[in-house]
């Protein structure tokens, strides 16, 4: 191992490289090092035709010079291979743009595909993606045009009579991490990172294939002062150290800032968590919640569902409840915004890889997510949005394997403003962007593969819930005081089915006090 500054590790970075990348939005993102790229790019025209791959790629929305988008640079990167951009904004406008090739993978299949090319397999088999937009049949894992003039990445197997995808293992030149601490050996201590995510399985990736390994960390500790349990990264793996203390004036950007109740050090109060105040995005998640039951293991997805966790939380309720997140956390309160994928008082704390063994095996009882867009059918885009992509994350691996899938979102977008009064709803101005369409632009869930896997399905929006059903999606609920016809049906592309037991919303939704809602047993 050698201690090397982000510049002289930026140049020893070789053109055409496969280069994968740590972090998770707004934790573990190697700022130093991949600002360091950036800057040697622009001087040197080097390193170029990278092949970037990244999982929950880091990044910001509120800047643009952190993350994935310091290396959005023209020619700079060559294909992409990413699970979700979605805080690399610039990233992923630039993949829409049809700049460089790109291929949208399901997280877990990402992991486990760095798990295979440490490992020399030549990649995985598995039903994760049937059906979405990775099938080979619909997209082939492609997120524009120039993605689908290259080789296919996954390809369609039979075996036993069932069908699965295979995904091909790829070579891992270049690793990118970030870390707490190094010894001056270089074993690499993740003490005080909340998210554990794939930092190994990209060291060992890299290394097993001939590439090398950097480590951007806080500081170097002398030989042996480092906790076995915190070294998660051994030094036979590490080639290069940077040593860059994390920008604190960028707000919750590259969490932690040593915050014991992320960690698992110690805990904090629940009851110090404030309440979300009441808005369109608590009145789904108050919905959303009602369809909890005591016991269940539940996986909140990232923007509107991280609110369920507060409004349980509010309600007393957070502890009958297992809430866990793709990222390898059980138990806590998840954290909003940039922050996702990390929660305080989190009873564990595993890598990705490992928290998708167990959600590919079937153990979640239920997932809250968010839909962008629905269609008759029933299918759920969240993953592309004109030329913005942002990637399915864990959202297929989730979506394909829960017993029972709650998704949110507004009933419209762009403008809509809501008043709640006396127990009911208004819509003081309507949405200009319809989210109930004729047909999504990408498949990233399917509800042809939930119907077939008897999965159950719900639909929950602020001013209306549905449930899919074998002949579409069924309108079961509305809001206090909506109209069923100006604002509900003339605000979908397509005529739903109407349950002809049609019910009102629970008006304790719409009232700007505590619920008092307690959960009904499993």
């Amino acid at each position: 191992m050698k201690i090397v500054s982000a510049c002289e590790v930026a140049k020893l970075i070789k053109d055409n490289s496969t280069v994968g990348v740590s972090g998770s939005g707004g934790s573990g993102s190697p700022d130093a090092v991949l600002i360091a790229m950036q800057q040697q790019f622009l001087k040197s025209h080097h390193p170029k035709n990278l092949t970037v791959c990244a999982g929950i790629s880091p990044g910001n929305l509120t800047y643009e010079d952190v993350g994935m988008n310091c290396l959005a640079q023209d020619g700079m990167v060559a294909k992409a291979m990413c699970a979700h951009l979605g805080m690399g904004k610039k990233f992923g406008m630039a993949i829409g743009e049809n700049k460089f090739p790109a291929f949208g993978l399901p997280l877990g299949v990402y992991t486990h595909l760095l798990r295979a090319s440490a490992s020399n397999k030549p990649g995985i088999i598995t039903p994760i993606g049937l059906n979405t937009f990775v099938d080979p049949r619909i997209e082939a894992a492609c997120e524009n045009e120039k993605a689908k003039q290259l080789p296919p990445i996954v390809s369609l197997v039979n075996i036993d009579n069932k069908e699965y995808l295979y995904y091909k293992a790829f070579p891992v030149d270049v690793a990118i991490i970030k870390a707490s601490y190094a010894d001056t050996k270089g074993n690499i201590s993740l003490e005080w990172e909340p998210i554990i995510g794939e930092q190994f399985q990209l060291a060992a990736a890299a290394h097993n294939c001939g590439g090398i390994v950097i480590v951007q960390v806080e500081k170097v500790v002398e030989y042996g002062k480092l906790k076995a349990k915190d070294v998660l990264i051994p030094s036979v793996l590490v080639d290069y150290v940077v040593v860059a203390k994390p920008d604190l004036s960028k707000g919750d950007y590259n969490v932690p800032k040593h915050t014991p109740s992320l960690v698992g050090k110690s805990r904090i109060k629940l009851e110090d968590i404030k309440p979300v105040e009441l808005s369109e995005r608590k009145i789904c998640a108050r919905r959303a919640m009602q369809e909890l039951k005591k016991g269940v293991l539940v996986n909140l997805g990232v923007g509107m569902p991280e609110l369920v966790a507060n409004v349980c939380n509010e309600e007393g309720c957070v502890q009958d409840i297992t809430l866990s997140i793709e990222t390898g956390i059980t138990g806590g309160v998840a954290q909003n915004g940039v922050a996702f994928g990390v929660a305080h008082n989190a009873d564990s704390i595993i890598g990705d890889a490992s928290m998708f063994d167990l959600y590919d095996g079937g153990m979640l009882d239920m997932a809250i997510l968010g839909m962008a867009e629905t269609d008759s059918e029933g299918n759920v885009n969240v993953s592309k949005f004109g030329k913005r992509v942002t990637g399915p994350g864990g959202f297929i691996n989730i979506t394909q394997t829960a017993k029972k899938i709650v998704f949110m979102g507004t009933f419209t977008s762009s403008g809509l403003a809501v008043k709640t009064v006396n127990g009911g709803l208004k819509i003081s101005a309507e949405g200009k962007i319809k989210k109930f369409v004729k047909h999504v632009q990408q498949i990233t869930f399917s509800a042809k593969n939930a119907l077939k896997n008897k999965q159950e399905i719900v639909y929950v929006t602020e001013r209306a819930v549905f449930k899919l059903t074998n002949k579409g999606l069924m309108l079961t609920e509305i809001a206090p005081n909506i109209d069923l016809q100006k604002d509900v049906l003339k605000q979908m592309e397509f005529k739903p089915l109407i349950d002809k037991n049609l019910k009102i919303m629970d008006s304790k939704i719409f009232k700007n006090k505590k619920m008092n809602y307690k959960l009904n047993k499993k």
